[in-house]
């Protein structure tokens, strides 16, 4: 994908004010046109590359040092002390590094430093966000947002139940074709991240709305050019990512859903609401199309619904046993 050349301006006029080195202006520059024209790197990421060296460039400043040959140990300590008290997260402190170390080595690959010591530091661990989640109850909302009197109504309802049914991504959704759905089977044939095919299943109420669009809206709406698409536009196309994303938002808000709801968090709530059914991790896992437990195992903790019912059932001293037991008569069990 080929990028601009345009600097980013902003980012690189603070890096002028700041700095009194006219080479290290110089080589920041270079390294961006390197990464943009050389890398082919997306714009913004171009742009994020420079924002990330502007606290390099003040402590530079602060640090009296112009000589990036004598950056040391102690310095990289002394930076990332710096990123840190000046209340960067966790995740920008790694991201700054992460582009520090690649400063460093365009400098050095290009004969401009000899000393690369940038490998020797190693930044916070990221932080582990939590994925926004709804409830069962915030899901129905969801589902029934849809204004069923019309035709893109009737479409969205069946995206929106597929999409909750089955855990897919965005991409997966929008570029699947007619015969990836098997309404009898209730199975949907799904190429995933890596290329990797899986087999996602749905049920009884994603079947009705599929069928109903599938039987009466799209055959109203296709054209020679989409025939082999499974969700379509008002013009027949192909819908976009971008489209899936739109229509997820536009009633995440009309049912009441925060707003950083997006269409990755239907997603999210699948695997936590099997989860909270009682599902093993490993189905979850197969389901989602995760190659590794590991990327799976975050959503065991936000699915605290079920570990309470486990435990308020259990537990001897729990209150659901204490009430049962006054219920029958007998006495509860005595702290130990």
């Amino acid at each position: 994908m080929a990028t601009s050349n345009r600097l980013p301006s902003r980012a690189m006029e603070t890096i002028l004010q700041k700095s009194h080195s006219p080479t290290l202006s110089k080589r920041i520059h270079d390294f961006n046109q390197h990464a943009g024209t050389i890398l082919q790197l997306a714009d913004h990421t171009v742009r994020n590359y420079v924002n990330d060296l502007v606290p390099l460039v003040e402590y530079l400043e602060e640090s009296n040092l112009t000589d990036l040959d004598k950056v040391d140990r102690s310095f990289l300590r002394g930076y990332l002390a710096y990123l840190i008290s000046n209340g960067f997260t966790r995740n920008s402190v790694s991201r700054k590094l992460s582009t520090l170390k690649s400063f460093f080595r365009f400098l050095n690959h290009s004969g401009e430093i000899s000393n690369h010591q940038t490998g020797i530091i190693k930044g916070p661990k990221k932080e582990k966000k939590l994925p926004s989640v709804a409830s069962k109850f915030e899901m129905d909302r969801l589902l029934d947002a849809p204004d069923l009197t019309t035709k893109a109504g009737i479409r969205d309802r069946a995206l929106l139940e597929l999409l909750y049914a089955t855990g897919l991504r965005v991409s997966e959704i929008q570029s699947m074709d007619l015969d990836d759905v098997n309404l009898k089977t209730q199975e949907v044939r799904v190429v995933g991240k890596g290329a990797k095919p899986r087999i996602v299943l749905f049920g009884e109420n994603s079947t009705r709305w599929v069928a109903e669009y599938l039987d009466n809206v799209r055959p109203q709406i296709t054209c020679r050019s989409s025939a082999t698409a499974m969700w379509l536009n008002q013009t027949g196309g192909r819908l976009s990512s971008r489209s899936v994303q739109r229509i997820v938002k536009k009633y995440a808000l009309q049912a009441g859903l925060e707003p950083q709801f997006h269409t990755h968090s239907i997603r999210h709530s699948f695997a936590t609401h099997l989860l909270d059914g009682g599902a093993d991790l490993r189905v979850v896992q197969e389901l989602l199309g995760h190659s590794s437990p590991a990327t799976t195992q975050i959503y065991t903790h936000i699915s605290a619904e079920q570990s309470r019912h486990v435990y308020l059932n259990a537990h001897p001293r729990a209150k659901n046993n204490i009430k049962n037991a006054a219920a029958d008569g007998s006495r509860p069990v005595s702290s130990t």
